[in-house]
């Protein structure tokens, strides 16, 4: 191994012919000769996954008003029912990252992307052909259970691909196209009715499947197994003819000590296990208590319950916001770093969420003074709350727009970057399990929240949330801009400083 390494740093002295010393400085040598031409392309080819996601989570918006008062009474949902359908995604989406994570150990990380293709396009063709409530049900569950694939594998293919200098973009396109999807499904919903509005859902799983045949497996999954061949051969296709991948290779495996290793109880007492996988674990909790997929799934009874006439534009308004400004993140997330974003996220969704919470705790004071004490007539009463209306699309901003910075791509991110690879199918499972189990409890119990504390105080519920976000943040996330995938799992070890001294040797 020792021969290998000088070999591969003698390759990149005589290819770029200066001195060039320290890991940083071999780094940039490297980077400097990468072409990212074919890994975006198979950055691409992976994000229709999170992009069909996108529809699953959309597609009920628009659906389940239509639902709700068609004439066929075998498919009418009432309410109970519509809660349901809104939320039992969440429930396959807790098996699939369960599901997800045995598999991108056992079969790797391209076959698992391909396999999720297979449950996307059965669970809308039983949406599509459905009979009665169950069959939509199902159709549900199916959906529910590729998203929760594709959220534990996508950001895993990506991360295991991508270098340091594009890796956190790359990374930020997941939740970019999850919220394109849903956009997507929102704008298609205006136009074509449900059952083709399932038909435009299957397409983007279709074609992932497809293309993600021409693409490599990643190459530190192929080392994990012994194959450094087609590691080296991955890695040239992603890195371009001009990149001396031997380096990259020596690299990886020079940092991967646990390679072939298997998961044992005692590797939950090693801090490089148990440290990262707290933090992935309370990144996925804080994420859903920011009321974020509750918000999202009843988007237009929000504006409904806030006086707007249009509420299905103005979801799509929202939906478009939130696609503008992940953008925004992933063209800053190499430059701005993970933490000070995630703060940033933090701030403006505490506020905007407080803010929101005043405005249902004054719309409520003015029609309760209107009907309860009649010092105002019913006229004035909803003059004033449109006059209040203003303070509901202003949260309404601030909060998509602070999630889509920060809190909304970043937790898949991280998830992606710190744990060994020895513990990646587990820990991934873990963090996408407590996402998805967290996001169903909150979106079938927000209705119940909402009876329970007021409007406004489940808005003020999830302000607290997003305050106690910032506070973690501050003080449990780690950095991870610029660094190697091995330098942030070393961090957590304590083993930085001799995993420099090791390269440099």
């Amino acid at each position: 191994m020792a021969i290998q390494n000088q070999e591969s740093r003698r390759l990149l002295d005589a290819e770029d012919g200066e001195d060039e010393t320290g890991v940083r400085s071999e780094q940039d040598v490297y980077l400097d000769k990468v072409k990212n031409g074919k890994l975006f392309l198979a950055s691409f080819a992976a994000v229709l996954g999170p992009l069909s996601f996108g529809f699953v989570l959309g597609y009920s918006s628009p659906t389940i008003p239509e639902l709700s008062h068609t004439s066929d009474s075998r498919l009418r949902l009432d309410d109970e029912q519509a809660s349901w359908f809104g939320s039992i995604v969440t429930i396959g989406a807790a098996i699939g990252g369960l599901l997800g994570g045995w598999m991108v150990d056992k079969t790797g990380r391209k076959l698992s992307l391909m396999f999720c293709a297979i449950p996307y396009i059965f669970g809308f063709t039983v949406i599509i052909a459905a009979q009665n409530v169950w069959m939509l049900y199902l159709g549900r569950v199916l959906t529910g259970l590729a998203s929760g694939i594709t959220s534990l594998v996508v950001p895993l293919y990506l991360s295991e691909m991508a270098h340091e200098r594009v890796r956190g973009t790359v990374g930020s396109c997941v939740q970019l196209m999850v919220v394109t999807g849903i956009m997507g499904a929102y704008i298609a919903g205006l136009i074509v009715d449900w059952r083709w509005l399932a038909i435009c859902c299957s397409i983007p799983p279709t074609l992932m499947m497809m293309i993600m045949c021409f693409m490599p497996e990643t190459p530190r999954f192929l080392l994990s197994r012994g194959k450094r061949r087609e590691a080296v051969e991955a890695l040239r296709f992603l890195r371009g003819p001009n990149a001396p991948v031997e380096w990259e290779c020596a690299r990886i495996e020079e940092a991967s000590d646990d390679t072939g290793a298997r998961l044992g109880m005692a590797d939950l007492k090693d801090p490089g296990v148990y440290k990262p996988l707290g933090v992935g674990i309370m990144l996925m909790l804080f994420q859903q208590l920011t009321g974020i997929n509750a918000i999202m799934f009843y988007a237009q009874t929000i504006f409904e319950e806030a006086h707007f006439k249009n509420s299905d534009i103005a979801t799509v308004v929202v939906a478009a916001t939130q696609v503008v400004f992940t953008a925004v993140a992933a063209l800053v997330m190499d430059r701005a770093g993970r933490k000070l974003l995630l703060i940033l996220s933090g701030v403006a969704m505490c506020l905007s969420t407080a803010a929101f919470g005043v405005y249902f705790k004054l719309s409520t004071e003015t029609h309760g003074n209107s009907s309860g004490l009649g010092i105002v007539d019913g006229h004035f009463a909803q003059d004033s709350a449109d006059h209040l209306s203003w303070l509901a699309l202003a949260s309404m901003g601030v909060f998509i727009t602070g999630f889509a910075l920060g809190w909304g791509p970043i937790p898949w991110l991280v998830m992606s970057e710190i744990f060994p690879s020895r513990v990646k199918g587990f820990a991934s499972s873990v963090c996408v399990l407590t996402n998805w189990g967290s996001a169903f409890l909150i979106t079938k119990t927000f209705q119940n929240l909402m009876n329970l504390l007021s409007s406004a105080g489940t808005f003020w519920f999830f302000s607290v949330c997003c305050a106690l976000n910032i506070v973690f943040t501050i003080v449990f996330v780690p950095e991870t801009k610029g660094q190697t995938l091995e330098q942030i799992q070393a961090r957590f070890k304590g083993t930085t400083e001799e995993l420099s001294n090791n390269r440099q040797s």
